[in-house]
Order: structure tokens, then sequence, then C-alpha cells
């Protein structure tokens, strides 16, 4: 069985006064886990499935928390990657979304994935969870659970307790659009869960790119060439469905690329979250179109 990997202390920045904690992490051990644990444990590696199974697998949504200024966030990072490219949890289509907080741009090092924008989000899920502060990396399943981005065993648990809760179903259709660098997407929204309907649920729309790497030149990683995973590029909200309405959501909308973006590593992802609770009542990803 793989051992849980986390600090023994939570890797914390001085976002709005609180000081960073010094870190005992020992990155190579981490690395050592997380790479040897395809052979070791289910969670890093591939599980076993015929062609059809795979359309049975029911989406989940894992969020990380990171920033390349901080030197525990690399091995999060590839955790990440090989959840999303192994797809090693039976049952599940696991979608991810990398999101890179900004209160790691010191120490003469900018993350240039950062931005505030996910570090609200994050604040969002620090007062859900009740935490003190944030910190990286933090890793996020259904919007329900919550650990060290490092804790592959916590991840895998996490992970199989999200398959327990019903999904809607969303589509997504991506095709390009008259303008160039632009897709334009149509999201279908099935019947939401019955025991989801006592609050509004807000329709996101991310898109994500895959295969960047970074070589830090200062800061905590100085001198290390970071993998990253699928970087958050955008995230904006496309409507809201609320309590106990029973309508149907259709969506059409155009998605702007960036000319940075390389369209064939970009992705699409949908999903419906609960405005209160969190709760991710379903997600969807496709390819991205441009």
């Amino acid at each position: 069985m793989l051992e849980n990997i986390a600090p023994s202390e939570n890797h914390r920045d001085s976002f709005k006064g609180v000081t960073k904690m010094k870190k005992t992490l020992p990155l190579l051990a981490i690395a050592t886990l997380l790479f040897a644990a395809s052979a070791a444990n289910p969670p890093l590696a591939a599980a076993p499935q015929s062609a059809p199974a795979q359309t049975d697998r029911t989406p989940v949504l894992v969020e990380l928390f990171t920033s390349e200024g901080c030197s525990t966030c690399p091995p999060a990072d590839t955790l990440l990657s090989k959840l999303a490219s192994l797809q090693p949890i039976a049952g599940a289509e696991i979608i991810a979304l990398e999101e890179h907080v900004d209160y790691w741009n010191h120490d003469g090092w900018v993350d240039s994935y950062s931005s505030s924008d996910w570090t609200l989000r994050q604040q969002e899920y620090v007062a859900h969870f009740k935490g003190k502060s944030p910190f990286t990396p933090q890793m996020v399943v259904d919007g329900q659970s919550q650990f060290v981005g490092t804790n592959a065993r916590e991840a895998q648990t996490s992970i199989q307790e999200a398959l327990q809760h019903p999904k809607t179903q969303i589509s997504i259709t991506a095709e390009s659009a008259t303008k160039p660098d632009t897709s334009r997407i149509e999201v279908h929204l099935g019947n939401l869960p019955r025991a989801s309907l006592q609050e509004p649920a807000d329709v996101w729309v991310a898109v994500t790119e895959s295969n960047l790497e970074t070589a830090v030149k200062a800061g905590e990683n100085a001198g290390k060439t970071v993998q990253h995973a699928a970087i958050v590029r955008s995230l904006h909200k496309i409507g809201t469905v609320q309590a106990k309405d029973s309508s149907p959501f259709v969506s059409t909308q155009q998605i702007k690329f960036k000319s940075n973006w390389k369209t064939e590593n970009l992705r699409i992802v949908v999903f419906v979250q609960e405005r209160k609770s969190l709760r991710v009542l379903g997600v969807a990803s496709a390819r991205a179109a441009g």
C-alpha cells in the first residue's frame, strides 16, 4: 500500500498576514513514492478496462491549488498528471483542474499561470472546510473533500467516495467558430439529482492546457524544470440552475483562446457546482476545437 505523503506542517504562505511555515517534506522521498506507486498501488497504475467500459465511468472533478513558487508543489502536479493520464480508479473518469494561486509570487519569481481568481476560488474552499488559511498544494475532490495534494492514498479514497453520489449528465459539443482562435460550444445539462435541488447550482466552463513546463529561475524551485498537468487558462460562469427548476439547461458559448495557447493541448471542462455547499453535481470534458 502506498503510504500517506503529507508534510508534518501544511505548506502555507504569508497570504493576508499568514506567516509562511517551514517545509520539512522530503521531496526526493515523495518523488520516489509517486513514481514507484504505479507498480505498488492501484491509484497510480492504469486500471484494466475494455474499450466499452470507459464510457461507463463516472466523471469526478479533481482540483489542485498549486504554484511554481512552492517547493512541495511539483510532486502534487505529478500526482494530478498521473491521475488524469492513467485514469487508475476503477469506475471513475478523473477530470483535472490545475489552478495556480498568486500569493506565492515573491522571492524573485512570478508564476505566469497564476491568477487572483484562482486564489479567490481557493478562499471559498477554505471557508467551506473551515480552514484557518489557504495552503499549497491543496487537492479538492468534487468540492467535498480536501487534503494535501501529494497524498495519493487520500486521493484514491476521496475519488472512490465521490463515485457513490449521483451525477447529472453533461454533454459538450465543440466546433471551430468563424473567428480565429475561437471555439463554439453547446452545453446540454441533464436532470439534476433529486437530493440536490435545495439550492442554486452554477454552471462553469473552464479551458485547460496540458503538456506545459517551466524552467524556474528564482524562488524555492530555482534551477528546476517543473512539469504541469491540466492548467486552468480560463474559468467562467455561463448560467445558473435554480432550485426545483426542472426545465432543461442548454447554452451556446463562444470560447476565445489566446494566441500562445496550443489548441491541440486544450480541453473544455464544464461542471455544475452548488453555490453554498460547493458540491459538484456533474462534470464533463471535451477536446477543444479552434
